[in-house]
């Protein structure tokens, strides 16, 4: 039976809206000059360049794509995309004044290239699975149902005049209407905001104010680990505060009694006044903006980043194959939300466009118990799973016993992305998760970039995937490392802050309102790079390890030390489950290192003896002066909804500061409190 919008509500009247059984797909785009995307092969160039007579291998396929980017990013373009036109000129970009644009003169539609070539080649392949918050219950959507449910909501959109260029914040849960939202928006040519359905009213008016939204699409309630999210009433709240709002559309999740003001719109309700099935795909420049998406910038002021359409989702695309060695009868299990950058490109986008089949996942890894994402992979026999340190983290905490209780056969390939992974964690994830038998693809990469920087895949056959580090630049990425001076460094053992040579089509274009922030944040010297805000250090072979962010860089009696080099020796107690180091100012060194610490639950060690033998781990592991001059044992460490510790506020009770701004974004703000009252007590 085909599905509507309102077949994924708990409302009871779920089945008043139908959709004919029936309906042609109707598109007037070629869909027969694709190459198909055929396995990639580790040891042979990417089907485009099998021909090529200078591309035998990986190695030779990196080395022409630095060489000869242009040619190597418009053969994938032109193979892998649908194009309305073609475009005139691969790149116009320069680093030195932030001016980015990729396949200048060409015109395509997204959601054509993710939703329609699929429905019509292959309609009945599933495209989304929906693992919502109860356990076990779990729905599918096809390409062909997906693609009515698309066209439906982009039709109901323009009759509610949106149009081309219009900002839509989306604030739902992880579902197919918000999938198909996003997808809709991107039909139509409006620009889709997605904010984490878990900000508060606070944040999100922030961001409507910032990027002049006038549609908000939400629902009347979410469901995340057991617990009723009350989203329509942070949007009304929000909403109170923002005049540019016309309206907004309240999709039914739960049936949840909520108040519906003058601009509320029942979203079932408006779809079922659509009449018309198709909606004709707005044709796009290549360099018109797909979507703007929120990051934290190091003022405390989010910055609104804008993506564009062509080159974004060729990166996506492109990176979400190879990376990650994806094949057509794969389940891929990205278990991040759709509010941040990974959801976009590597739940949506990516899997996407390359005709797969995507997990949406509504719930937390411990929700009934710490073993929900290894059920998940036994039951949905997923063979991908891509997901955060810090849940990896969480769930070693736990104990091995959760996971060593299902069946993770289907597994073929692991992913991690976030801050860096720990050589523990790494190991925990390989050898409990993988059964010592998947590759770990531990990914580097930032919502500025769009898609994955560094990883260790692909590469040539059996080649070596070290703990702890992404390794490898993707294709056409040429990273590079400078000093304080911004001096580049030269040779293998090198440390310093991580920089990009040439553009790459998936980077951001701006800032929203803000293209001199853009520019002096990314691009602000003129040795023509773009900056990552990260240091990194590159070994042998040209292997790169990230080592933490710029800020998180502890200058101790004169030697700079990583903060993410000493948490990682920290982890390697068998009684630490994870831990977060900042500075603290010092008479005699300048600058002291604090430890907050986590331990396991089941732990009954001296407190005292723990902390020696931690020091002690970094004194050997790293040097003398990398002790800790503090370790304070907490209960928990104060993160966002997305998992981010938030490290200014540990930096503030480090420094005995009592103002810490907005806590209103943690999970648990009382997590404060707690750590403060230990302090005051040692």
């Amino acid at each position: 039976m085909m599905a509507s919008l309102l077949k994924l509500s708990f409302s009871p009247i779920r089945n008043q809206l139908l959709i004919p059984k029936q309906l042609k797909i109707v598109t007037s785009l070629n869909y027969t000059r694709n190459l198909p995307l055929k396995p990639f092969n580790s040891t042979s160039p990417l089907p485009e360049f099998a021909d090529h007579p200078t591309v035998r291998n990986h190695d030779d396929l990196y080395k022409f794509s630095i060489e000869k980017p242009d040619l190597f990013w418009s053969k994938l373009a032109i193979s892998r995309l649908l194009w309305d036109k073609e475009f005139d000129r691969v790149q116009k970009c320069d680093f030195k004044t932030g001016e980015i644009n990729w396949f200048v003169g060409g015109k395509l539609n997204v959601s054509v290239n993710c939703v329609d070539r699929h429905a019509k080649s292959n309609p009945n392949k599933i495209a989304l699975i929906w693992e919502k918050d109860e356990p076990g219950q779990q729905e599918r959507i096809t390409y062909q149902e997906l693609y009515h449910m698309v066209n439906q909501m982009g039709n109901m959109l323009l009759q509610h005049n949106v149009s081309k260029g219009d900002r839509v914040a989306i604030y739902m849960p992880k579902c197919p209407v918000a999938v198909t939202a996003m997808l809709a928006c991107a039909r139509i040519g409006a620009v889709h905001c997605v904010v984490f359905a878990g900000f508060s009213d606070e944040a999100l008016a922030g961001r409507i104010q910032d990027a002049q939204v006038n549609t908000v699409i939400t629902a009347d309630q979410g469901v995340r680990g057991g617990k009723i999210l009350e989203l329509k009433k942070i949007v009304d709240a929000a909403v109170s505060k923002c005049p540019s709002v016309k309206q907004v559309f309240v999709y039914k999740r739960t049936g949840g009694d909520v108040p519906m003001g003058k601009i509320d719109i029942p979203l079932e309700k408006a779809l079922s006044e659509v009449s018309k099935p198709y909606c004709k795909p707005q044709e796009m420049d290549s360099e018109d903006p797909l979507f703007m998406l929120y990051t934290s910038g190091s003022t405390g002021s989010p910055k609104g980043l804008v993506h564009t359409q062509a080159g974004y989702l060729l990166y996506t695309t492109v990176t979400h194959k190879h990376v990650f060695d994806y094949q057509m009868d794969d389940i891929f299990g990205c278990v991040a939300d759709i509010g941040w950058i990974t959801g976009h490109s590597y739940v949506v986008y990516g899997p996407l466009s390359n005709g797969g089949t995507t997990l949406l996942f509504e719930s937390t890894p411990t929700y009934p118990n710490p073993g929900r994402y290894w059920e998940v992979v036994e039951r949905l026999k997923l063979t991908h799973i891509y997901l955060a340190p810090t849940a990896l983290r969480l769930l070693i905490k736990m104990g091995d016993s959760w996971v060593h209780n299902y069946d993770k056969s289907s597994l073929r390939v692991l992913g991690s992305v976030g801050e860096p992974l720990n050589h523990e964690a790494w190991e925990w994830y390989y050898k409990n998760v993988g059964e010592q038998r998947c590759d770990i693809v531990d990914t580097w990469w930032q919502t500025e970039t769009g898609g994955i920087l560094i990883s260790p895949r692909p590469s040539n056959s059996k080649a070596e995937i070290f703990p702890a580090m992404p390794m490898r630049p993707f294709y056409g990425i040429e990273p590079c490392l400078v000093d304080k001076e911004n001096n580049e460094l030269k040779g293998d053992n090198k440390e310093g802050l991580l920089c990009i040579k040439q553009p790459w089509p998936g980077m951001c274009r701006t800032i929203y309102g803000g293209k001199s922030r853009f520019v002096d944040t990314y691009f602000k010297s003129d040795k023509g790079l773009y900056f990552s805000g990260d240091n990194a250090i590159r070994y042998e072979h040209g292997f790169y390890r990230i080592t933490g962010r710029v800020d998180d860089v502890i200058n101790v009696s004169g030697h700079r030390l990583g903060t993410a080099e000493i948490e990682d020796a920290i982890a390697n107690h068998c009684a630490v489950a994870e831990s977060a180091v900042v500075s603290f100012p010092h008479d005699i060194k300048g600058e002291g290192i604090y430890a907050f610490v986590v331990l396991k639950d089941d732990i009954t060690e001296n407190a005292e003896e723990i902390q020696d033998e931690l020091k002690l781990i970094v004194k050997k592991q790293i040097t003398s002066f990398a002790q800790p001059d503090i370790i304070q044992l907490v209960p928990g460490l104060p993160r966002t909804r997305s998992g981010k510790i938030m490290r200014r506020i540990l930096r503030k009770i480090a420094h005995k500061e009592q103002d810490f701004g907005d806590t209103s974004t943690l999970v648990d703000p009382d997590i404060v409190e707690t750590i403060i009252k230990r302090q005051q007590m040692n």
